[in-house]
């Protein structure tokens, strides 16, 4: 029969000394568990049942094939105590939210040997708030090997069963990103969980704006699953720009001009949760000229601001942001464009286009155009949460359903543009302005019509403040590109894979953009 724990050094161990079990203090209370929906049990093939204690209870404990359910084991009692039926309602983990387990056992300084068994350790990602997983222990007490051996071969075959999980990841680390604390993030928080998992990986730190781009271009992949930078949205945009190109080159395509690019081979993960989900992918070209990948853009006070700061990269990353918002703002001024659009119809299929290689103009002509004097143009494809934009700069953007987000604010004056921009970090609608108009497309063309009313190279305060002859600056994803013409901007569904959880039911996903 299960026993009660018991105090000492205690190690959850999978054939050997391993790294110690994490502390009681880290486990999530029983009643937080079933805190999302109930798999149905009815239908599914029980595998193993026995009896653990979980917390102070001796519970029954069925394993089935998509969840473990435990309940307390109920002495009699007299018909109607509904308040213990409250108390003692069956309980549940998803088999999906499992990542690793490990036997659980006790040493002592004078015990040799494998020390003894306590039961086993389950190690869990859970859904503790909005968008935000928790790293958790679950303990299933109980003292016999033959018990427990027959449980952990189980869990393990089950473990090995989702075949989408990484084993191998390439990784990039960025020291400079999160106030240069991406190091310290990774070595103590992200890495100690890749162990538990079992993943292994290969690390590699970034030393300079582009390191990551040139690195991926040549450095040998295969056998990695994965590629997972750890930084800021540079740090991101940079890793997936770079998947997408090297995709490119071994399709043997042209990158001067895509169409209709390819696939990554590899996901791109940032924290990996054991699942792959697609996201859309937005192409950057010129006329005849390919320019980048990315997801998102902002041209007018968005790159007018990002100019402004990449110019001052010297103060802290706060100040920074604060003076280029600033300065652009004193300095505001529209920029007169005519921006076509293509309308997204999402009763097309997406897919079946894609695979026929037509690009989407030639499928669909119904191009429409606004025109006159814009003080920012925002295109997103994703829904780009950020510190001052809780809601998301686009909030009602999808990931992966072939459109974007176009957001245009017309000229108006400065009080009434500030009062926009803080709409941002409020609850309320930051579109409900008379200047300010929504569209949800698949392809943008925005073209400036001259730099005479926002570009003054005579007050030339830096060499990124103020575009070079008649470029513009753009912002996409926080780097800063400087075009002379007219920018295209094609959306293309599910190009690239990113390690993420329940992405589908997350609208504000933590993929984010700042402006800066």
């Amino acid at each position: 029969m299960p026993r009660r724990r018991r105090g000492g050094r205690v190690s959850a161990l999978e054939g050997g000394r391993e790294e110690e079990a994490p502390p009681a203090a880290g486990a999530v209370p029983s009643a937080q568990w079933a805190s999302g929906r109930q798999p149905e049990a009815a239908a599914e093939l029980i595998l193993l049942r026995g009896i653990f204690e979980i917390g102070r209870d001796s519970c029954d404990v069925v394993l089935s094939e998509r969840a473990l359910r435990w309940q307390p084991i109920r002495p009699e009692r007299l018909t109607g105590d509904s308040k213990y039926d409250f108390l003692h309602k069956e309980e549940f983990v998803e088999l999906k939210d499992i990542f690793s387990v490990k036997l659980k056992r006790r040493y002592s300084i004078k015990q040799q040997g494998s020390g003894t068994l306590l039961g086993i350790t389950l190690f869990i990602c859970l859904k503790t708030e909005k968008n935000k997983l928790k790293d958790s222990t679950l303990d299933l007490i109980n003292l016999s090997e033959d018990h427990c051996d027959i449980w952990f071969r189980q869990f393990k075959k089950i473990l090995a069963g989702f075949s989408n999980r990484p084993k191998s990841l390439k990784i990039l680390l960025n020291p400079q990103s999160h106030k240069k604390e991406a190091t310290q993030v990774y070595y103590e928080k992200v890495e100690p969980l890749l162990k538990i998992a079992g993943i292994k990986t290969d690390v590699t730190i970034t030393e300079y704006e582009g390191h990551a781009l040139s690195l991926l271009k040549e450095c040998e992949l295969q056998g990695f699953d994965g590629v997972v930078c750890v930084g800021g949205d540079g740090s991101a945009s940079e890793v997936a720009h770079a998947l997408l190109l090297r995709a490119q080159k071994n399709a043997g395509l042209e990158t001067d001009s895509i169409l209709t690019p390819v696939g990554a081979q590899l996901p791109l993960g940032v924290i990996p949760a054991g699942h792959i989900q697609p996201v859309d992918v937005c192409t950057f070209s010129t006329i005849g000229k390919f320019l980048r990948f990315g997801f998102s853009a902002m041209f007018g006070f968005g790159g007018r601001a990002l100019a402004v700061a990449e110019n001052h990269r010297w103060m802290s990353p706060n100040q920074r942001m604060d003076f280029a918002i600033m300065k652009a703002l004193a300095k505001l001024k529209p920029e007169e464009c005519e921006i076509s659009f293509l309308p997204f119809n999402s009763s097309q299929d997406l897919e079946e286009r894609r695979a026929q290689g037509y690009p989407k103009s030639d499928c669909n002509n119904q191009w429409q155009m606004i025109q006159g004097q814009f003080l920012n143009v925002s295109i997103m494809a994703i829904p780009c949460q950020c510190s001052v934009a809780p809601r998301g700069l686009a909030p009602n953007t999808r990931l992966n359903n072939g459109s974007m987000a176009l957001i245009t604010a017309r000229n108006t004056s400065r009080p009434e543009f500030i009062k926009h921009l803080k709409r941002y970090a409020s609850i309320k609608n930051q579109f409900n302005f008379p200047f300010v108009d929504t569209y949800t497309v698949e392809e943008v063309k925005v073209c400036p019509k001259s730099n005479s009313s926002g570009h003054h190279p005579e007050e030339d305060h830096g060499p990124h403040e103020t575009a070079s002859g008649n470029c513009f600056p753009w912002n996409v994803d926080g780097d800063l590109m400087q075009v002379a013409s007219e920018v295209h901007v094609r959306v293309h569904p599910r190009l690239i894979n990113l390690y993420g959880r329940s992405m589908e039911e997350m609208n504000d996903s933590k993929v984010t953009c700042s402006c800066l």
